[in-house]
């Protein structure tokens, strides 16, 4: 018996064996270190606040709502309707300290010695909330811009009082008790954002991010420079150096490894 042709097999299996979990493992591993899984995640833990800790029959929540405008289109995550106003919510999935202003045009970001700049999510959700308006007819006293931050990130100045962490968000959204809407325009509005919004799906989806492409081009071309469409921060033309693509030039995040977002030239 040739014992060195039998340990020989039994490694293979072996490997084969933990091969394909390890293969699993890794796949898995991408996937929940994604920036769209983290994403997710951000929306999820925002629902789930939203969820449990407003009452259902005064606060409305309306998720992932894609609009037309006269450009193109705009994505909000999460709308909350009451007679109290319309909350437009965007959420933010970051890591570090956070350090910004409400009237500054880009926010920082530092993650040990690393520094990068970000659109001032403020700025960034005024779109959603003018797109919202003019849908609505609505004035600014009844609409109200929110930004959540998700993630291992630390305020490190003062921020506005509708730029929260986490489920702190509800405790901005319950300081307004001031009714600037009644019951019926409620109801009302609910039918408008139902019937006005895109539907759900994969093309809105990607018909959206076609357009967020071809206006930062468009952007690029007058300018010279981008902001990334993840985390806001600067994009930096690159090259492709291998595969199919190699000599094609395209936007890469200038945060890169940390956020991989790429937009095609």
């Amino acid at each position: 018996m040739d014992v060195t042709a039998i340990l020989f097999e039994h490694a293979k299996d072996l490997l084969l064996t933990y091969g394909v979990y390890a293969v699993a493992l890794a796949v898995l591993a991408a996937f929940f270190t994604s920036a769209w899984f983290k994403g997710k995640l951000g929306e999820f833990l925002v629902n789930m606040a939203a969820y449990f800790r407003l009452d259902h029959d005064t606060y409305h929540l309306i998720k992932d709502v894609t609009l037309p405008t006269d450009t193109g289109t705009t994505q909000t995550d999460h709308i909350i309707v009451s007679v109290y106003g319309v909350f437009v919510v965007e959420t933010k999935y970051m890591k570090g300290w956070i350090f910004g202003a409400e009237k500054q045009k880009t926010w920082t970001q530092k993650i040990y010695r690393h520094t990068t700049k970000f659109q001032n999510p403020l700025h960034q959700n005024y779109k959603h909330v003018k797109t919202l308006q003019s849908l609505l007819d609505l004035t600014d006293e009844q609409v109200h811009s929110v930004v959540v931050f998700i993630g291992d990130s630390v305020f490190k100045t003062a921020m506005p009082a509708n730029v929260a962490y986490g489920g702190a968000y509800i405790s901005y959204i319950k300081s307004k008790t001031k009714p600037v809407l009644t019951s019926e325009q409620v109801s009302q509005i609910k039918q408008q954002i139902d019937q006005g919004r895109l539907e759900r799906s994969f093309k809105t989806n990607r018909d959206h991010i076609r357009h967020v492409r071809e206006t930062l081009n468009t952007k690029a071309s007058v300018t010279g420079n981008i902001t990334c469409p993840k985390c806001g921060g600067a994009m930096v033309l690159r090259e492709s150096k291998r595969g199919a693509t190699i000599g094609q030039q395209f936007w890469g995040c200038g945060a890169y490894p940390k956020c991989r977002a790429i937009v095609q030239v």
